[in-house]
């Protein structure tokens, strides 16, 4: 069971070692890079390849590490006790009727082995990470309110994606097969256009990426421009027939590109490119 990258994705030959390393050691497999970058992809890709099922957790601030095992609904238990009939007294003095099953119990008891991806760990609280430990490494956990132990059926293939909004413990990472997406060079990033839009006319495409990596390239920038950014942009200037002409400025310096809201996402960024590219044209 090996990835060998897909038609929808371009993983890179570093990646796709990352990522049977991973299922060889049968360690999570941590991603960090970037935003838009292609981590969440990642793993949609690597479970479509390999035919697995994908189970997804999404990270917020305020996710806590119990709610991927199971909650308990003590509320509902409390109203269906005040009801009067007999079903509701039946129910209710079965708690497994309250026990809500999360993310990692369904990876854990799925007839099959499965693809799990908890996207966004660093959103979560500092000690999130730690408090999965146990889980993530024995593949079990312990329900205090039914005094059962549920095992995995099979490992699943977990991956966790980081953008290094904080430091993840050392004793996590230890338990982590650990991959940084670097930002696609210009070739890996023609490849990744044609996939999206084969058949680009390549006057276009060319302009369009010389464009993208100078806005990307200037010095000071909030937020640099994404990968899922320029494909958005690229979008655009199809579908409004831009010419590539209109990309670049006629002695080849930059300029501010049409519908450059698509690559730069704030006013700090949008003002300092337009005061680069006023700077150039009168240092002509």
């Amino acid at each position: 069971m090996k990835f060998q990258g897909s038609s929808q994705y371009v993983a890179t030959a570093d990646l796709m070692l990352a990522v049977n390393a991973a299922v060889t050691l049968q360690r999570p497999l941590l991603v960090k890079g970037e935003p838009g970058t292609g981590k969440t992809m990642l793993a949609e890709e690597v479970a479509a390849a390999l035919k697995m099922p994908l189970l997804q957790w999404h990270i917020k601030s305020t996710t806590k590490a119990q709610q991927g095992l199971y909650e308990y609904d003590a509320v509902s238990r409390l109203r269906d006790s005040q009801l009067s009939d007999a079903e509701s007294a039946a129910k209710v003095r079965d708690i497994r009727n309250y026990i809500v099953q999360g993310v990692l119990w369904q990876a854990f008891t799925a007839e099959q082995p499965v693809a799990l991806l908890i996207d966004e760990i660093d959103k979560a609280d500092i000690e999130f990470p730690n408090d999965l430990l146990r889980e993530i490494d024995r593949m079990e956990f312990y329900v205090y309110e039914t005094r059962e132990l549920v095992r995995a059926r099979h490992r699943p293939i977990v991956f966790i994606t980081s953008n290094n909004e904080k430091e993840l413990p050392d004793a996590f990472l230890r338990r982590c097969f650990f991959h940084y997406i670097r930002f696609p060079d210009a070739d890996t990033m023609r490849s990744i256009v044609d996939v999206h839009f084969p058949g680009l006319k390549k006057a276009l495409l060319g302009a369009a990426l010389k464009t993208f990596y100078d806005v990307r390239n200037l010095p000071g920038l909030k937020k640099k421009p994404s990968t899922s950014e320029l494909l958005d942009w690229l979008k655009l200037l199809v579908a409004e027939d831009i010419p590539p002409e209109a990309l670049h400025s006629s002695d080849d310096k930059v300029a501010v590109p049409p519908l450059v809201g698509a690559l730069l996402k704030n006013e700090q960024d949008v003002t300092l490119f337009e005061k680069l590219v006023f700077m150039q044209k009168h240092n002509r």
